[in-house]
C-alpha cells in the first residue's frame, strides 16, 4: 500500500478563500474506489495501491477546473513500501509514538 500526500492549489479565482474548492474536492474523494483519504490543515492524505491513488489524483487535479479555476498546481508526495504489508499512516505515526514513550520511559 502507498502513502501519498497532495496539495491542490486553485489560481485565479478571484478569492484568497479556497475552502469550498477543498470542500468539492474532499467529495470527489469520496467516489474513489480502493482508497482511504484525510483531510488535514494543509493538504489530504490518501492511502492504497499506487494506480488508484494516481485516479484520485487525476480526479482531485481536475475538480478546480470543474470548478471555474483557470489555472491549478498540485503537488504530490509519495511514500511506496514495499518491505512491509499494510504499512499506513497510523501506523507510521504509532511506530513515532512507541519510539517517544521509550524514549520518556528511559532514566536520565
Amino acid at each position: 500500500m502507498a502513502i501519498a500526500e497532495v496539495t491542490v492549489i486553485p489560481i485565479g479565482t478571484g478569492t484568497t478563500s479556497l475552502s469550498s474548492y477543498v470542500a468539492d474536492m474532499q467529495k470527489v474523494l469520496e467516489h474513489q474506489r480502493g482508497i482511504t483519504f484525510v483531510l488535514t490543515s494543509m493538504s489530504t492524505i490518501i492511502e492504497g495501491p499506487l494506480n488508484e491513488i494516481f485516479t484520485a489524483i487525476a480526479a482531485l487535479h481536475e475538480a478546480p477546473f470543474l470548478s471555474g479555476a483557470q489555472r491549478v498546481s498540485t503537488s504530490v508526495k509519495i511514500d511506496d513500501r514495499r518491505d512491509k504489508p499494510d504499512a499506513s499512516s497510523i501506523q507510521k505515526l504509532q511506530s513515532v509514538q512507541d519510539k517517544l514513550t521509550s524514549l520518556q520511559a528511559r532514566p536520565n
